[in-house]
């Protein structure tokens, strides 16, 4: 039976319509109706949907109405009159994160409901709406009676052309209605995906089940992020991200005893949760015990504005999420943008790209980027120089091609099987994902890619892109999603949100220069 996922009977009924319209004979007719007809109606049971609705909102109340309070009364009363000095402040510190992490959990439930009633309601109508328009698929297919044989197609009588034609009408109506239902239930269950898979992501400490770890530790550390204005400005700059959570905590079960007592004294003598958080996140993309040594001396101490500089090539600025629809940020380390070929000149933005999504996913490369062999440089003219060579060294990796006589001038360009080369190359040890090539070649293609990419950036791996224009082809990142925006890093030195309409129709102009609006390929973990 055709259309077993939502994408695929939304495909299938704009196909089968087009041909109920296209059809010139009586059999083709017959054909086209039988096409819209093996489409499977839209599956789901709303009642069972609404019901876990209503137990995410019960969960909702209970952690607003009893846990929040209980952690406030524990703020307030209990802890400041019982300890003083560094010993208060660091349970100032826990009970403040506790009390994040509450609410975020109060607010996490209601999208959860939220996000299911509106699943549950849209099912309904579009079975609602489906149901009757199938009936009259089935009378106009009834209308046209058996197929006609080969003499029969030589003469057509004007009564029997004008019974097709009335059929078509009917038939062509009621495939337009079993098409807006399956358009309904596919943006429903879209929706419903990226805000749960979502969620899933940012449910951050259960996560975090590594030896040694008290409930505290895994708390603070699911907890830290690089700002902290506000709770959704952290939030939304969490520096563990789901799958650094999931792999640092499987990476720290396999080591040895000696080996997770010294990484837990590490995490002891650690100034901050943010440094904390950043040798799990070293740890996360795979670096042993002599590279986590080095790099846990080289930021030991750091604050958490020199940390966020040299570690983090994306950083959310408050007013971005204010207006996401609009806003640029720049990335750049000391006013030098991780832009390609230092200035945006050069060809090399495939890897250029590659180079921003890996050090946005292991915080060691990022700093030998940044701060140099010291780790400590604060030259943004020094950054560019090593980011230059290194995006070379990606380029060359790729088997790039290069202007000039005998290819001996700047980066010009890379092939496709070069950018799948070096996606893989560069992302997999630090997010231990494959990363495959999918071809994204019409509405259709990009719009069931979606749910994939939405989820891969909510758990913290990057998604590389193609995009194409009358002016060739250019390669982006897609870092972020929130609702139905998505944020796409430009190795032009800046990063800008684009919507999902946008991706999937071909206008993606605003994250470049307007040039290259069409996403035609994609690089998704496995």
């Amino acid at each position: 039976m055709a259309g077993e996922d939502t994408t695929t009977r939304r495909a299938e009924l704009a196909a089968a319509l087009r041909d109920i319209e296209d059809a010139g004979s009586k059999n083709d007719l017959i054909a086209a109706i039988d096409r819209a007809l093996a489409v499977a109606a839209p599956m789901g049971d709303a009642d069972t949907i609404e019901s876990a609705a209503r137990a995410y909102g019960k969960a909702a109340d209970q952690c607003e109405h009893e846990v929040v309070p209980a952690i406030r009364d524990a703020a307030h009363k209990k802890i400041k009159g019982s300890w003083e000095g560094l010993a208060s402040a660091k349970a100032t510190d826990i009970i403040n994160a506790a009390g994040r992490t509450a609410n975020l959990m109060t607010q996490a439930f209601r999208s959860g409901r939220k996000a299911l009633h509106r699943l549950a309601d849209d099912i309904g109508k579009a079975q609602e709406a489906d149901k009757p328009a199938r009936e009259t698929l089935i009378r106009a297919r009834t209308m046209l009676g058996g197929e006609d044989g080969f003499f029969d197609g030589l003469v057509e009588k004007d009564a029997e052309e004008a019974e097709k034609e009335r059929a078509r009408a009917i038939a062509k109506d009621a495939a337009e209605d079993r098409h807006r239902a399956a358009v309904t239930a596919d943006d429903a269950a879209r929706a419903a995906a990226r805000e749960l898979n979502k969620l899933a992501a940012e449910a951050g400490a259960g996560k975090l089940t590594g030896k040694g770890l008290s409930p505290v530790d895994r708390m603070m550390l699911a907890e830290a992020s690089t700002v902290g204005e506000t709770e959704d400005h952290r939030k939304y700059n969490e520096i563990l991200s789901a799958n650094d959570l999931e792999r640092s905590s499987a990476r720290l079960n396999r080591m040895s005893p000696a080996e997770r007592a010294e990484f837990q004294r590490m995490l002891d003598g650690a100034d901050s949760a943010e440094q904390q958080a950043y040798v799990m996140k070293a740890l996360a993309a795979g670096h042993d015990m002599d590279s986590l040594r080095e790099f846990n001396q080289k930021i030991d101490g750091m604050d958490e504005a020199w940390l966020r500089r040299h570690l983090d090539p994306v950083v959310a600025e408050n007013d971005l999420y204010g207006n996401l629809d609009t806003n640029k940020a720049d990335n750049a380390f000391q006013g030098q943008g991780w832009t390609q070929g230092g200035d945006g000149k050069e060809g090399s933005c495939v890897a250029s790209s590659t180079v921003h999504a890996r050090a946005m996913v292991d915080p060691v490369y990022a700093l030998e980027l940044t701060g140099g062999p010291s780790g400590q440089e604060e030259s943004g003219a020094a950054f560019r120089r090593r980011l230059i060579d290194e995006q070379h060294r990606v380029h060359e990796d790729g088997d790039g091609v290069n202007s000039g006589w005998f290819g001996t001038g700047p980066p010009e360009g890379m092939d496709d099987e070069g950018w799948s080369e070096v996606a893989d190359n560069e992302l997999n040890s630090p997010t231990g994902s494959d990363y495959e090539r999918r071809d994204l070649g019409s509405a259709d293609a990009r719009r069931g890619a979606l749910p994939e990419i939405e989820q891969a950036v909510a758990e913290g791996k990057p998604v590389p892109i193609k995009t194409v224009g009358p002016d060739g082809a250019h390669a982006l990142v897609i870092t972020a999603q929130e609702g139905n925006m998505l944020q796409v890093h430009n190795p032009w030195g800046y990063s800008t949100w684009v919507s999902e309409d946008e991706f999937v129709n071909g206008k993606l102009g605003d994250a470049s220069d307007g040039r290259f609006p069409d996403a035609t390929g994609a690089h998704i973990p496995r």
